[in-house]
């Protein structure tokens, strides 16, 4: 049976932005500002009681600030009572008058102080939480909870079983569009709640030993496709994110039911299981407006947003739950090998175009169709980086998980000069002529044989001279593998006669940003059936190929991964050094067929160490 989760996650911030606001405006900053604290209420109340009118639950994730305030602590208790809505902790909306006289300190984001002052405020926020409550929360977050917080919470406080752990895919790009202002990076994780690693938060849990002892979940439901291209603010399950996007026409915001019906039909890619979540505090419902919407429009996309998930609970589509409560349907019967996957589409500008996303324990990546399944994000979950955010450690507020592959920060297929992009693709050719599969705008279908998730590319037509072929691709994802099957077949072509080469490649590097990382130490090595070749990467632009290859392969010591191509059957294999001007390698492996022959390969991800 097919079922569809939500969480809908509330909080009482009780200095929300209005304070800047107000401060740019020459008015003296005041954290106990009466008229703030009163409209903020107002607005938390009026979210609740949306929620509740559409007979929807929520989580009350309680900030610091909220626990101070008596009217606050009174409807949390209500509505807990009331309509059975979960009371939790969240370490958004730590700034108070409280705060600032016990930490000294400005800072907004507790995974950004040093792990010391982590401790301290963890003590701090739990200990009153106790005091006002009488119980500790089950379930906290904040828009990022590093591995080493999330390790200290579960150890101190044992019974929080689920926490709001990252925001999908605010990297650089949402970095850029908040004008080069927003100092905190948390790229690469997953999309969809998961199991997350005692090593690295956005990793997926490898067995019970690895598991950090609670479930993760994103902060919103953002759009698979406009997200990755620009800023995860615009593009999510909160209204007035669409809002702010301007992805709405006539007060109207259908954009929001589309995404909420993507994530529905994530049944079909995940053994009948989809979630949703909402996450939300005052601060976007301002009565003096936010970005370009007035207030009645705020408040009118906030309510039609609810109407649509209350409409669905009516029809028996939906299943509201608390955090913690979702948390323990989660874990039943949920192998960790078991992966998280979508086929999603085009829902913003009407185009054709897919992405494929996968997840497990090893690695997470995306395929573009509109790139003949080029692989356009890779990351080398199975390495399980530690790396620690915050004061004092080097990353500070780069939390982001690297990549070894990532098509809009390292230029991708197309770049503007020398050189060549990060990406996973296959070339065809015949003779002197050559056509990247980057170029061939595709569709793909899902399907499953027992523990192997299969996505079938729709054959396209390359023309070359004097004659054309169809070629197809096919990729095959069998859970607790490590690995990515990859099937390149030449259907037909007009000239049954001619020699086509099947050059299957990845041209990668790593990092976490646009800027180039020191490729020095890494290892490339070809392994054929008579010789062995292996170089130090020292950007000296150096090859070597050979032909009975059994594999070729990268070692990537800054991030502990190994990275390994191999073929089924008789091929050449090679590797490419870059240059400074193109800081990559490539590995491939080449093999030439006729007419409905193929090539197949598999791309592992693995630790190094």
């Amino acid at each position: 049976m097919s079922t569809f989760y939500l969480n809908i996650v509330h909080r009482p911030e009780m200095v929300p932005e209005y304070i800047q606001k107000e401060a740019e405006q020459g008015k003296v900053e005041d954290l106990r500002r009466y008229s703030v604290l009163q409209e903020s209420l107002d607005i938390f109340r009026t979210q609740q009681q949306i929620a509740h009118e559409n007979g929807l639950r929520t989580t009350i994730q309680m900030t610091y600030a909220s626990l101070f305030n008596a009217e606050a602590v009174a409807i949390a208790k209500e509505h807990h009572e009331q309509f059975g809505d979960e009371i939790g902790s969240t370490f958004l909306g730590l700034q108070c008058a409280e705060f600032r006289e016990k930490f000294k300190s400005k800072e907004l984001a507790i995974w950004l102080f040093a792990m010391e002052d982590k401790r301290k405020i963890v003590d701090e926020v739990f200990g009153k939480f106790y005091e006002v409550f009488g119980f500790y929360p089950t379930s906290t977050g904040s828009y990022y909870m590093d591995a080493e917080l999330v390790n200290y919470i579960k150890e101190k406080y044992p019974m929080v079983k689920a926490a709001v752990a990252t925001c999908w895919e605010e990297g650089p790009k949402a970095y850029w569009n908040a004008n080069n202002s927003w100092y905190t990076l948390m790229d690469g994780g997953p999309w969809n709640p998961w199991i997350p690693s005692k090593r690295n938060i956005h990793c997926i849990a490898s067995d019970e030993a690895d598991d950090i002892g609670i479930v993760a979940i994103p902060h919103l439901s953002r759009d698979l496709m406009a997200v990755f291209d620009g800023p995860g603010s615009y593009y999510g399950t909160h209204p007035q994110n669409i809002l702010r996007g301007m992805v709405y026409e006539n007060r109207e915001i259908p954009y929001f039911k589309n995404i909420v019906d993507q994530y529905r039909a994530m049944v079909k890619y995940n053994r009948g299981y989809a979630y949703n979540m909402m996450y939300v505090g005052p601060g976007w419902m301002s009565k003096g407006g936010r970005w370009e919407a007035d207030y009645a429009f705020l408040l009118k996309s906030y309510k039609d947003g609810m109407a649509y998930y209350g409409e669905l609970k009516q029809q028996g589509l939906l299943q509201d739950l608390t955090m913690s409560e979702f948390a323990d349907v989660y874990r039943q019967n949920r192998p960790y090998t078991r992966p998280e996957c979508t086929l999603w589409k085009d829902i913003l500008y009407g185009s054709q175009r897919q992405m494929f996303w996968y997840a497990d324990p090893d690695m997470r990546f995306c395929l573009d169709m509109n790139q003949g399944g080029a692989m356009v994000d890779l990351r080398p979950y199975a390495a399980k980086l530690v790396r620690p955010c915050g004061v004092g450690t080097k990353a500070n507020q780069d939390a982001s998980y690297p990549f070894l592959v990532q098509s809009l920060y390292r230029a991708g297929f197309f770049t503007h000069y020398a050189g060549e992009g990060s990406v996973k693709s296959c070339k065809i050719g015949v003779g002197s002529e050559q056509v990247d599969l980057c170029a061939c705008r595709t569709q793909a279908s899902f399907s499953e044989e027992g523990d192997t998730r299969i996505v079938t590319l729709g054959p396209v037509t390359i023309e070359f001279d004097g004659f054309s072929a169809r070629v197809q691709s096919i990729f095959r994802l069998t859970e607790g593998s490590g690995e990515v099957e990859i099937v390149r077949r030449i259907l037909d072509s007009t000239n049954p006669d001619a020699d086509f080469s099947l050059d299957e490649y990845i041209t990668a590097c790593y990092g976490t940003t646009e800027y180039p990382e020191d490729l020095t130490g890494v290892r490339l090595t070809l392994v054929a059936a008579d010789k062995t070749e292996s170089i130090e990467y020292a950007y000296r632009c150096r090859e070597a190929e050979a032909e009975n290859v059994q594999f070729v392969e990268a070692i990537i010591p800054p991030v502990d991964t190994r990275l390994t191509m191999r073929a089924d059957g008789p091929a050449a294999g090679y590797f490419r050094e870059g240059f400074s001007f193109s800081p990559m390698y490539t590995l491939g492996i080449k093999k030439i067929v006729k007419a409905k022959g193929e090539l197949r390969t598999w791309l592992k991800v693995a630790k190094a160490s």
